[in-house]
């Protein structure tokens, strides 16, 4: 697990592994990283009848613990049905309380993961968000954790490794949120 407090040059390592993944994306892994978000409001606007917002909370708070595509079934589900179900019992009222009318920021836990992914589909243009997954923390920690505890539950660790992202992405240019999707692109695609 990445240790609190981490020293300027632990975060220098975190944010130079971030920009050496970015760097060694192929071109068509960038095209696809920068198309993510974009792509992913579209879907939440055409799932929740053309509210990108309630699309993008409740893809949010369906999120946890599922592969996209899994996690894009359950949101459809939820609005062709209804009701948000096949999750955990958190993660499902806090998309029918988003489906109900209630504002994802009102529900989400906006300094963590959840929220950070709403707010990159509901405004794929913001300068400030980025996603921190098992993903990402592998990237800057240079090693697969597999099962074992990341401890993104901790704000500060989740902040830290926010932070690197940040510092990665005004070096290369980037949205933070851009270099989160090309490094998971070529992550996962290792």
């Amino acid at each position: 697990m990445i240790p609190l407090p981490a020293t300027e040059e632990q975060r220098t390592v975190y944010t130079t592994a971030v920009i050496n993944q970015f760097k060694n994306a192929t071109p068509d892994q960038i095209r696809r990283g920068r198309d993510w978000y974009p792509n992913a409001h579209q879907l939440a606007t055409e799932i929740a009848s053309g509210d990108a917002v309630k699309g993008a909370g409740v893809l949010a708070a369906l999120s946890a613990n599922k592969s996209w595509a899994e996690n894009i079934r359950l949101a459809r589900k939820a609005f062709s049905e209804g009701k948000a179900s096949g999750h955990v019992g958190d993660a499902v009222t806090k998309a029918n309380r988003i489906m109900g009318g209630t504002h994802p920021v009102e529900v989400l836990p906006m300094h963590l993961k959840t929220g950070a992914f709403f707010v990159c589909i509901a405004n794929p243009a913001d300068r400030e968000y980025v996603v921190i997954d098992r993903h990402a923390h592998d990237i800057a920690a240079r090693e697969i954790y597999g099962n074992r505890d990341r401890g993104l539950g901790a704000i500060g660790r989740y902040n830290l490794l926010a932070d690197c992202y940040r510092k990665a992405a005004h070096l290369l240019g980037e949205l933070p949120s851009v270099v989160q999707a090309v490094t998971w692109v070529a992550h996962i695609e290792r």
